[in-house]
């Protein structure tokens, strides 16, 4: 029965938080109160911060968006907000990153796979400003629990991820967005990615404890586009440094920065008539 709940719970995780990936910027007022559709992502994505190693995957899910005044489930966020003034809102964000198979990695083979993460946890957005010709900035403060989709949901540990984004609706529907970040990770989190243990070592990657601290420094864009009244298409790319990290010495750690893409493709199926609220 655990197993079949997981594989019950997976797609709707993953629709949540890939849904989060490109966060793109929306006039909420101009947006139906509910949406249902499907989309299909293709991303090629570093392994972990540190890593060497790419890792490329397609995905096609079906979503629903909400847009209530208190209950959200959208590209910006899901569940509820607490909190919401012009100035402040208190949500909940959420991310994915694909997981990887060890023995497809010099680096890692013989240590256990890095599992599909997903990552959930309440949010401060602290609006900073600007106006629709110049852009608008917000303050992120999101702090997540990160769990393992291929180990029925285990709990990885947890990343603060403090982070300043712009974003601007532009001419002929275009949307863009752009953000710096950087992502403290606990000691359990850390460990995922970068432990070495005495079981593991070998005459080329010795024994290695994580610690916790500054897992990496992240810049990130994206851009989208409404083709039509049903259709949407969007890109994203991202940059992740460990210059500075708490566990640069690992020897899982095998370059200073990696990169993200993906694009992708939205469909609407479904709209209520009734516009979102705010």
């Amino acid at each position: 029965m655990r197993l079949n709940m997981t594989c019950l719970l997976r797609p709707l995780a993953l629709a949540a938080a890939l849904a989060a990936l490109p966060a793109f910027a929306q006039d909420t007022s101009s947006r139906p109160l509910w949406e249902v559709g499907a989309v299909g992502l293709y991303v090629g994505q570093q392994a972990y911060p540190g890593s060497a190693r790419q890792v490329n995957r397609g995905i096609v899910l079906p979503w629903l968006l909400y847009r209530g005044r208190y209950l959200r489930a959208d590209n910006e966020g899901v569940g509820v907000r607490a909190v919401h003034t012009p100035r402040y809102e208190f949500d909940v964000s959420a991310a994915a990153a694909f997981g990887s198979n060890a023995s497809d990695d010099p680096v890692r083979r013989g240590m256990p796979n890095l599992g599909t993460l997903v990552e959930f946890g309440p949010r401060l957005k602290v609006n900073l400003g600007g106006n629709a010709q110049m852009g608008r900035w917000r303050l992120d403060l999101p702090v997540r629990g990160v769990f393992d989709l291929s180990h029925q949901l285990t709990y990885r540990g947890a990343v603060f991820q403090p982070g300043v984004s712009w974003s601007q609706r532009l001419p002929g529907a275009w949307t863009a967005r752009a953000g710096a970040s950087v992502l403290l990770a606990d000691e359990r989190l850390a460990r995922t990615f970068y432990e070495v243990a005495p079981v593991y070592a070998t005459a080329g990657r010795p024994a290695y404890q994580a610690r916790s601290g500054l897992l990496a420094t992240r810049l990130s864009a994206s851009l989208s586009k409404d083709v039509a009244r049903d259709w949407t298409v969007f890109g994203f790319a991202r940059l992740d440094s460990v210059a500075g990290a708490a566990n640069r010495a690992s020897p899982l750690v095998r370059q200073v920065t990696g990169h993200t893409v993906g694009i992708g493709v939205s469909w609407t199926w479904m709209r209520s008539p009734e516009p979102a609220s705010d």
